[in-house]
């Protein structure tokens, strides 16, 4: 007779699975299963499915793959209602991650350990779990709506647990002196004001490459954050709405911003009727690539150390937390910092300040030091 996990006699055919409880029994040679969050209502799902049976009043479900169901719920549930970007990521996490490891499986047979395997492989394998939440957001979504059609009668997903959380890797951003030093040597960059004025702005990367000269409201003094640009393969660049609701955003235009932009509008010598065309592009006027932006900063880099100065490599990224450190060296509010950097929550932006602030501790206790 199967226990329960504090070892407590179960009723026949009902055992213990992680946080609910599976009651199976045969039925003229066949086994049929339910799950229910208690022993009383998995033992009430028994009675039924019994009942329904003897009666012939009992439809089994569609077998149905998770890879059938999965085409289903992204073309018929998600490809209308979220971004084009994310609608991408689902289904190239689905494709590389998700399809040859259970794709195959009915859903009505995957159970919640299936989903921890898939966890535990994923792990071993090395995924970061930031792209491990990603499956995991995927097939919640999955079974999810499965659930509401009827096709299963439980998510397993909810029966699994995600792997710890590793210790974070702290944020990277420049030193005052290491961001003179790049910028000293990026002078002769044809990405200088890119570099300059994700300094000043925080702008994401793919905001940046998406930005026109249409999205400068120099009367209002703001920059109108309204999209970012995505690689999606096999047919380009393509833009998309930006990261979260609370990224489309404005931006307050400061004196040097605008001198900025305004010599990166006449940096290629475009005429003024292609003014809607990206802002920092590359020499034909086409997008600027992650790759172009990134080789540009290897380059700057690569001249400040033949120059016999140590500078460890940067991305694109670091500018943007390179500004937030700044923002908070300065005593900038928490809430405005959150509204520029379009952060969702303030608690991101307040895990910047965990970052920076120790750095300043000391100087802050000082300034109360002759209080007492």
């Amino acid at each position: 007779m199967a226990v329960d996990k504090r070892g407590r006699k179960l009723p026949k055919g009902i055992q213990q699975r992680y946080n609910e409880f599976e009651g199976r029994f045969m039925h003229q040679g066949k086994s049929y299963l339910v799950h229910g969050k208690t022993i009383t209502e998995t033992q009430k799902k028994m009675e039924d499915l019994r009942y329904k049976l003897r009666h012939g009043i009992f439809v089994e479900k569609e077998k149905v793959t998770l890879t059938e169901w999965n085409k289903t719920w992204m073309e018929e549930y998600k490809k209308n209602r979220v971004k084009i970007g994310t609608y991408i990521n689902y289904e190239k996490y689905y494709q590389s991650i998700i399809k040859d490891r259970m794709g195959g499986k009915y859903i009505s047979d995957i159970r919640g350990e299936h989903i921890q395997k898939l966890y535990n492989d994923l792990v071993k394998e090395g995924y970061a779990l930031s792209s491990i939440k990603i499956v995991a957001a995927v097939l919640n979504g999955c079974f999810q709506q499965a659930l509401r059609n009827g096709l299963v009668e439980r998510n397993p997903v909810k029966l699994a647990e995600l792997p710890r959380q590793t210790e974070k890797k702290s944020r990277q951003a420049m030193t005052k002196e290491q961001q003179a030093l790049f910028m000293e040597y990026a002078k002769e960059s044809y990405l200088y004001n890119f570099f300059a004025v994700m300094l000043r702005t925080g702008m994401r990367n793919g905001e940046m490459r998406g930005l026109k000269y249409t999205d400068i409201d120099k009367k209002a003094k703001v920059i109108h954050v309204q999209r970012t640009l995505k690689l999606i393969e096999g047919v380009g660049y393509m833009e998309d709405t930006p990261k979260t609701i609370a990224s489309r955003r404005d931006i307050p235009l400061t004196g040097d911003i605008i001198y900025l932009l305004d010599a990166q509008r006449k940096y290629w010598g475009f005429k003024v009727e292609k003014m809607d065309r990206y802002l920092f592009c590359n020499e034909d006027g086409g997008p600027l690539s992650r790759e172009r932006v990134q080789g540009e900063i290897d380059r700057v880099i690569r001249r400040i150390r033949a120059a016999g100065s140590e500078f460890d490599r940067i991305t694109p990224h670091v500018f943007r937390h390179t500004f937030a450190t700044r923002a908070i060296e300065a005593g900038m509010k928490p809430q405005v910092l959150k509204t520029i950097l379009g952060h969702s929550s303030l608690a991101m932006t307040m895990d910047l300040y965990s970052h920076v602030l120790p750095d300043t501790k000391g100087e802050e206790m000082e300034k109360i030091a002759n209080v007492f």
